[in-house]
């Protein structure tokens, strides 16, 4: 048949994966092979050299994860799953039976390949896919290259909550409110908060971990209860303590766990009995076998920390947006792992108890990913056979324009003949045969029909062409669909986009977001980065002269925030040979980011000084190295422990940090996976480097206030007209610093307030020496007393006119000139009152001598 529209979405899950279209405006699951509505995202390579996928690939790998522990070697297993996990990484799963490495993107791919051949009635070359919403552009783009690798031409991707929610947003009652979508799904992650009027869903806030699901329970379950058992029956202390050895019996007894999980969504207790010699013998020689029974409880202790994680997020995504579970109108449950009973009472007690269970949560997202890819244009040239079919001759090919979603009962179909023809009139048909529009009159300039919707489900029109003489004409389209009842607004960036910046405060590079590219930001979207300046030339022709703009994600920004603790997407380069003229170090630059509703991205760089625009294409295909990541945790695990001890030195209290830094450094031992390992480092560090900054400016701002708070005491007893006026603007400076946290400029201030603090005490000093001088008058000896009187009566009176300390430092001097001092004999131990009193005499007439002296060298100046 001819779409004019993608209808096929695909949910590419972790465990399972699931294809679904529309069919006459309703969403149809495709079945698989099996027949069933999902297929495991599973690959078997065979020793024939042939490819399984879903659920034959599944059991092979069952048997192969348990067939690994009787030889120990790692390269027994031919069977795959749960590489979406490592999407985005160079990450190689090696296949001993095809004698060949395998990418992530490959195994997807063959994933999609499959679900692909279960349309048998047509080759579908456009798709909807679907990703985690908090997948980085990096594991999105390789999304992308599955799918295309795939045999499919048009790929857009969907973020799943939003997936989710326009399949409940079809089928639901409810057009108002709050919803909260938790998809807890296999290998993933997300909690998506969405607003809902009248039917129109927006997205508000997403959060989520790419790396948290399913598997987390399978290996706690594992962890917390099987290995346990198998401990205190058989002799594995000397496996446990071999790394490979640890890994592929958690490995083998995960495959009994995913069973247990699964049966215990609807049962009390589950029996978990291997066969004999299905996991090889333990260090005496004894088979190893498992006969024991997992109850719900034991189940749920094991699995409830990671549930626990989860509602966490839930609750930090509505406190973030000023809302409580009070204010939630539904929490839309997606994934295999809501149905258990343990994770639904947590979300109806720690959140709100609207939990719904109305859809599928298996389902929910292929079936969302269709309705969203009836509402996208099929681009005509994908498929070339069809594009053949609408070129014949005696086929009437039309242009129609509608909206696909609306919560409107009546709408407008724009109508219009793509070549010329004459006398040709259309009629559109709705489903139900109850309503008509009657022969309308159209032309290449196109034509606007109304039409009636029935409310709350999809309306398939007939479009009938007509000829000037009544006969009926084969035209394409021939029908289209109108979902009435729902329309979902644009998917959101879950990132802030931006680039990385010399910092000198920091003496590192830090993230600068663009504006226009925040969080959260409506797509598609453009930002920019202005007032930022070369860090080197370009000369015209020379190809090794390159500006480079490195570009990081963050998913929660703070000012300052060193770059390299984000997800780093891509380097925008320019080079010499891409410039007509030289562009000198430190020429201006803005750089404008585009991006699109998959979260792909252009970049402009523009140089206003010589009108000059270059367009590039980041490449986002870029794959992280998990050997540089593993290195990087050791590295960053040891800095962040100094980290902790100096500010715990400092008498701040990192003992909740302590204790998250520690689970990071059990999940490294524990974990393969060295990208989740190392995103969960970051989250950390970036706590810490938070912890820092707020430790160093509370610092910072005490001595700023301290350092006023004297100056102005200082200025209140000793100042002056020039040093008021002087104060005040250091008080203006240190209000601005304070409100906008400005350590650097407060660095520069505290100087400048010491030295006016000391100008201001020298002042203070030569009155008190005025002072002294007037009240031990008569104990001192002058040679000439009756004009030392004078000349001290005289500075008095001219310290009442606030003179400055430049003014009144004569004076002082002129004064010193009349004093007579004498050495001060030795008298032994014992002193009289009147030696001491003249002692302290000598010992303040010796500390004017220093002032002026002081003063004389310019101090005060």
């Amino acid at each position: 048949m001819e779409r004019i529209k993608i209808d096929y979405g695909i949910d590419l899950g972790t465990t399972n994966s699931s294809i679904c279209r529309m069919d006459s405006g309703e969403p149809v699951l495709l079945r698989t092979d099996t027949l069933r509505e999902v297929m495991p995202s599973c690959i078997s390579f065979t020793r024939k050299q042939s490819i399984k996928v879903g659920d034959s690939a599944y059991n092979n790998m069952k048997q192969d994860k348990r067939r690994a522990t009787r030889t120990w070697n790692q390269q027994v297993s031919n069977t795959f799953s749960e590489f979406k996990r490592t999407m985005g990484t160079d990450t190689v799963y090696h296949s001993s039976n095809m004698d060949c490495d395998f990418s992530s993107v490959d195994l997807s791919a063959e994933v999609l390949k499959a679900l692909k051949s279960f349309v048998t009635d047509e080759s579908p070359r456009s798709v909807v896919v679907t990703v985690p919403a908090k997948f980085t552009v990096n594991q999105k783009t390789a999304t992308m290259q599955a799918a295309r690798q795939a045999g499919f031409r048009q790929v857009e991707l969907l973020q799943e909550p939003i997936a989710a929610a326009m399949a409940y947003g079809l089928t639901g009652q409810q057009k108002n409110g709050h919803w909260l979508v938790f998809d807890f799904g296999g290998g993933t992650f997300d909690a998506a908060l969405l607003t809902v009027e009248d039917g129109i869903i927006q997205v508000t806030d997403t959060e989520g971990d790419n790396y948290l699901g399913g598997k987390n329970l399978d290996y706690a379950i594992v962890d917390r209860i099987i290995l346990p058992y198998v401990g205190q029956n058989y002799a594995i202390k000397g496996m446990l303590a071999d790394e490979q050895k640890r890994e592929l019996l958690r490995d083998a007894l995960k495959t009994y766990a995913e069973e247990v999980k699964i049966q215990l969504s609807r049962k009390e207790r589950e029996d978990i009995l291997s066969n004999l010699g299905d996991l090889g013998e333990d260090e005496d020689g004894e088979e190893i076998e498992l006969d024991m029974t997992v109850t719900q409880a034991e189940a749920d202790n094991a699995m409830r920390p990671f549930f626990q994680k989860a509602v966490d997020v839930c609750k930090e995504l509505l406190l973030r947006n000023k809302l409580t579970g009070d204010d939630l109108d539904k929490i839309i449950l997606v994934g295999g792992p809501t149905r258990l009973p343990l994770l639904r009472s947590m979300l109806s007690e720690q959140i709100a108890p609207v939990v719904d269970t109305t859809m599928d949560p298996m389902t929910a997202v292929a079936t969302g990913a269709a309705l969203y890819a009836s509402t996208i244009d099929r681009q005509t040239a994908v498929d070339d056979e069809e594009e053949q079919t609408g070129t014949k001759a005696d086929v009437l090919k039309l242009d129609i324009g509608f909206e696909p979603t609306t919560v409107e009962l009546v709408d407008w179909v724009s109508v219009r003949l793509k070549e010329p023809a004459e006398d040709v009139s259309v009629e559109l048909v709705r489903g139900d045969k109850a309503w008509s529009s009657g022969k309308v009159a159209i032309s290449g300039k196109g034509k606007v029909i109304t039409v009636r919707l029935n409310e709350n489900r999809p309306n398939v029109f007939t479009v009938n062409a007509y000829d000037g003489q009544g006969n009926q004409l084969k035209c394409l389209p021939a029908s289209f669909v109108i979902i009435q009842g729902t329309r979902v607004g644009s998917a959101v960036l879950p990132y802030h986009i931006g680039i990385s910046v010399w910092n000198d405060q920091k003496g590192d590079a830090v993230f600068l977001p663009f504006m226009g590219l925040e969080k959260n930001k409506p797509l598609p979207a453009v930002g920019v980065v202005r007032g930022r300046k070369t860090t080197s030339e370009l000369r015209p022709g020379v190809e090794t002269d390159i500006v480079k703009i490195p570009v990081y994600q963050a998913d929660a920004y703070k000012k300052n925030t060193r770059s390299y603790l984000y997800e780093w997407v891509g380097d925008v380069e320019v080079s010499g040979d891409e410039v007509p003229v030289l562009i000198p170090t430190g020429s201006s630059v803005e750089v404008t980011m585009k991006v699109d509703t998959s979260e792909q991205m252009s970049v402009e760089v523009y140089f206003p000084m010589y009108d000059l625009t270059i367009t590039k294409t980041l490449h986002t295909d870029l794959q992280q190295s998990i050997a540089d990541a593993a290195h990087r945790i050791a590295t960053d695990i040891a800095s962040a422990y100094g980290s902790l001890y100096q500010l715990s030195a400092g008498g701040m209290d990192v003992s909740q940090l302590r204790q998250k830094l520690e689970a990071v450094e059990e999940e490294n031992r524990n974990s393969t996976e060295k990208k989740a390992v190392l995103q969960h480092l970051k989250e950390v560090l970036r706590q810490i480097e938070d912890q820092g900054d707020a430790s160093e400016w509370a610092s910072m701002e005490r001595q700023l206030k301290n350092a006023m708070a004297d100056l102005m005491r200082l200025q209140r007893d000793f100042g002056n007209q020039r040093t008021a006026l002087r104060v005040s603007e250091l008080q203006t400076q240190t209000d601005d610093i304070v409100a906008r946290h400005d350590q650097r400029t407060g660095r520069l201030l505290l100087p400048m307030i010491a030295e006016l603090k000391e100008k201001i005490s020298y002042y203070q000093r030569i009155v008190d020496s005025v002072i002294f001088y007037d009240s031990c008058y008569d104990t001192l000896e002058w040679s000439n007393k009756q004009k030392a009187r004078e000349l001290i009566d005289k500075t008095l009176d001219f310290i009442k006119e606030s003179p400055t300390a430049e003014q009144l430092l004569p004076y002082l001097n002129a004064i010193y000139s009349y004093r007579v001092i004498h050495s001060i004999p030795s008298s032994g131990n014992q002193k009289s009152q009147s030696d001491s009193n003249e002692e302290e005499q000598e010992k303040q007439v010796k500390n004017e001598t220093n002032i002026i002296e002081n003063l004389r060298r310019g101090l005060l100046n």
